[in-house]
């Protein structure tokens, strides 16, 4: 059995109740039984804001939430915005937008590194005081290459011996915009000979003049990343600083600087990050999808970020379902996108509506109904739900049914409609069809002529006259017009994550319906109203639908039909 059976096999009291124990919360349950933060948790979800999130940041922002929710403790969303040049407030509203819409609240804990840079500068000043750094002439590229190798020691800088009164001298220099950009660094003195090139004299602070989005041109030096979180963390008194695994090569660093300042110390944890097949995660990647068009943004509801899952239909609780099924592993893997899918499907039987929808029309006429009679049958809503009621769709003489659901010379085990074949409407009769009526000059069936058996009305006490196949259709007097832009995988190989990843985009990733016909009842949905289209899947309405002219994005199939697709 897959992880993906297993996991389909779930009960929905599982679902909702089940909260694996992982190796993160070992290690807070061990910290708590010693009082090593005197019984506190405190964590936190730190994204730099150069890009929108992703379904791998949804992961991390529910285990830094979850983990303080169940602890009873804190978790602060804190934006490590120490790079203005790739930074910009779009991402940081887009940021904290995402992390509420997944359900997670930071109440009065929103931080920025900016808040702290005036502490970094003068944790800084006291290692050069401690000996401990010292600004350094040589060019990124002289660093790059006086670093050494992973089997050979590092050369160290000839500007290494500068003593702590020079060094403090040109660091407030480079503060006061002395020098032109690139020119000095000042870097951490540590060991040009330690096996982990993280702590071969690293960069703290570059000369760069670059308008930051919070404190404009108040600074033309800026603290690097691994400088500037581990100090963060340690103002905002965190107590486990959860990472992903490429940071576990950092952790030797993140602890040198505490341990050299003597300051609250957390501690770091990594876990493997998600990797998902048949998409990319890098923000690399995803920015050069939007920049060069072969998507329509960042919330194209082809791409992996939480803003392109929203509104393509996926649901708060199905991805928090997904976080919760995958869990925390140190082991690096790759997760099938089937079981994301899944978990969207698991949550949206539960409490979308059933409606009828046809894709590609194909006009069918009832003979022998009354012209100008009609009716309203009883339809219910979902039946998963009892509490959600039924409504009333409109039947009249003239409907539309998909053009999939007839055949004029049906394969075997065709159930649907055939010449003189029959088959029920959904809530409705049973009808039969007698007539094809085609296209002159193509030969395409244009048109369908039935008669309908007035005994066999569904729920009725007489239409207990069975047949193999329902098919589902809408009235054509009062269908709704609608576009419906039928969604599928951005890729079409397992793993796009190589040196020539643009050419395996699936060109058929989105293909779009503009003549489809949708039930009177939905006049009324909204962007983000999330439906079940019966036997053809979830269907979200999308943000630009209007009361006049209303759009679905198909969220996921019934079923997963990818392996089929592939095959056939």
């Amino acid at each position: 059995m897959t992880m993906l059976d297993a996991e389909r096999n779930m009960s929905a009291t599982d679902e909702k109740s089940f909260t694996p124990k992982n190796f993160i919360r070992e290690i807070i349950d061990d910290d708590l039984k010693t009082n090593k933060y005197a019984g506190k948790v405190h964590t936190r979800f730190p994204p730099e804001p150069n890009g929108y999130l992703h379904i791998g940041h949804a992961k991390s922002i529910c285990l830094n939430f979850g983990i303080a929710n169940d602890y009873k403790g804190l978790c602060n969303l804190r934006f490590d915005d120490t790079n203005p040049s790739k930074e910009e407030v779009e991402y940081v509203e887009s940021i904290q937008q995402d992390v509420r819409w997944l359900g997670f609240d930071w109440d009065d804990r929103l931080f920025y590194a900016s808040d702290y840079f005036e502490r970094l500068y003068e944790f800084a000043a006291t290692l050069i005081k401690k000996g401990k750094a010292y600004v350094c002439d040589l060019s990124a590229e002289e660093i790059r290459r006086y670093r050494g190798t992973l089997t050979g020691p590092g050369k160290e800088s000839p500007y290494r011996s500068r003593t702590v009164e020079e060094n403090l001298a040109l660091f407030q220099r480079m503060r006061n915009g002395e020098f032109p950009d690139g020119s000095r660094t000042l870097r951490a003195k540590i060991d040009m000979a330690s096996p982990n090139l993280n702590l071969r004299d690293p960069v703290m602070y570059r000369i760069l003049r670059s308008k930051h989005h919070r404190t404009g041109d108040t600074w033309c030096v800026y603290p690097t990343y691994d400088w500037a979180h581990g100090q963060s963390d340690s103002i905002e008194g965190i107590t486990h600083s959860i990472c992903t695994l490429e940071f576990e090569i950092h952790r030797p660093l993140y602890d040198w600087f505490l341990h050299e300042l003597e300051i609250h110390h957390p501690r770091q944890i990594e876990f493997a990050r998600l990797n998902l097949t048949y998409t990319v995660m890098s923000k690399r990647k995803l920015l050069e999808l939007v920049e060069e068009k072969h998507v329509d943004g960042w919330d194209d509801p082809r791409m992996p970020t939480i803003s392109g899952l929203r509104r393509r239909g996926y649901t708060p609780e199905s991805i928090r379902l997904f976080a919760d099924r995958i869990g925390v592993s140190k082991n690096e893997s790759t997760i099938d996108v089937a079981l994301l899918e899944d978990c969207l499907r698991s949550d949206l039987n539960k409490c979308a509506a059933r409606v009828m929808a046809v894709l590609r029309p194909l006009k069918v006429v009832i003979e022998n109904y009354r012209d100008g009679a009609g009716e309203e049958l009883e339809a219910i809503n979902n039946p998963e739900d009892p509490s959600m009621g039924s409504r009333k769709i409109p039947f009249s003489k003239v409907i539309y049914i998909e053009q999939d659901d007839f055949r004029e010379i049906p394969p075997k085990k065709y159930f649907r409609l055939s010449p003189g074949a029959e088959v029920r409407l959904r809530y409705a009769y049973i009808v039969k069809c007698v007539d094809v009526v085609k296209d002159n000059k193509t030969g395409e069936v244009v048109e369908l002529r039935c008669t309908y058996d007035p005994e066999t009305k569904s729920g009725s006490s007489q239409s207990g006259r069975k047949v193999k196949g329902t098919i589902h259709w809408v009235s054509a007097a009062h269908a709704l017009d609608a576009e419906i832009r039928l969604y599928d995988r951005l890729f079409n190989v397992e793993d796009p994550n190589s040196d020539n990843w643009k050419e395996c985009i699936n060109p058929n990733s989105v293909v779009i319906l503009r003549n489809c016909k949708v039930e009177p009842d939905l006049a009324s949905a909204k962007p983000q109203d999330r439906f079940q289209f019966e036997r053809l899947g979830y269907f979200c309405v999308d943000d630009d639908s209007t009361s006049g002219a209303l759009v679905f994005n198909r969220a996921v199939t019934l079923r997963d039909t990818w392996s089929k697709i592939q095959k056939a």
